[in-house]
């Protein structure tokens, strides 16, 4: 099963608590730095560099426990993966974009670049994990070390960095990840329709075996997934907004992230990993 830790994996060096928001160390970067456009995500329109309405002096949403109520529910399925304290208080050493407002636009330029490193920071930490991918445990943590590595550059190299040529570097050593994990389970003959990068809107794959599938990429959108065994099936990149998840089993499923669960439907008899956490419109 792929889990991760809460705390710091001593074995490959990565702080797993730094992959994880932190907002109170944030400076509200996703809330600026980020453009949205009025719709069933979000109740306004606002340009990249131009503060949310909702946020306050101190960097705070105003509205945070009541986002979906207030029509920004794309708000509670983001996920920085760290990136916004990693920027704050170690790109920009603490230099906030209100009392260093000369900062602004390089700092809001640079966060959803970090963002992207942060992400295959997890991947590459969840892929280490796996028994079944320890033959290539050594390419691992060297992309993993470099990842890091990168995420330490000053502002002006993260800016220029080519983000696209390191994940296309990255992609394909998760991509043997799951494939090693996957020939781990017995899997069944799918449909033909079922599969990476496929067009499931609304599909109904209620009590659906899929332990081994590969759903990378795959648009799940308010698909019916009630009681359907998700063992390691690999989700990287899935569509899972409103799919509905009730008595699903995920246990074990192959890089699924915090924002997917959060965009998804479920209840107390939805079953993740125990690297995430239930979302509180669940109950």
């Amino acid at each position: 099963m792929s889990q991760l830790p809460a705390t710091t994996d001593s074995q490959h060096g990565i702080d797993l608590n730094g992959l994880r928001p932190d907002c109170e160390n944030c400076f509200g970067l996703c809330c600026v730095a980020l453009p949205f456009a009025a719709s069933s995500d979000f109740a306004v329109n606002k340009d990249g560099g131009q503060p949310c309405p909702n946020l306050q002096a101190d960097f705070r949403c105003n509205i945070h426990k009541e986002l979906r109520q207030k029509g920004f529910r794309g708000c509670t399925v983001y996920e920085c993966f760290g990136a916004g304290q990693k920027v704050s208080q170690i790109t920009f050493k603490g230099n906030d974009w209100r009392n260093a407002p000369e900062t602004a636009n390089h700092m809001f330029k640079v966060y959803p670049l970090m963002q992207q490193l942060h992400e295959m920071l997890w991947y590459l930490t969840e892929a280490l994990t796996m028994e079944a991918a320890k033959l290539i445990y050594s390419d691992l943590q060297c992309a993993l070390d470099e990842t890091e590595r990168l995420t330490h550059l000053s502002p002006d190299s993260l800016a220029k960095l080519d983000v696209a040529a390191h994940r296309a570097y990255v992609n394909p050593l998760l991509l043997r990840t799951s494939e090693l994990a996957r020939t781990k389970v017995m899997r069944v003959q799918l449909k033909k329709n079922i599969g990476r990068g496929a067009h499931l809107f609304g599909a109904n794959l209620r009590k659906a075996d899929l332990r081994g599938a590969d759903l990378r990429g795959a648009f799940l959108i308010a698909a019916d997934l009630r009681d359907a065994d998700l063992r390691v099936t690999d989700l990287i990149g899935a569509d899972l907004r409103d799919a509905d998840l009730r008595g699903a089993d995920l246990t074990g499923s192959i890089f699924l992230t915090q924002a997917q669960i959060n965009a998804a439907k479920g209840d107390t008899s939805t079953k993740i990993p125990n690297s995430l956490t239930r979302p509180a419109h669940w109950q």
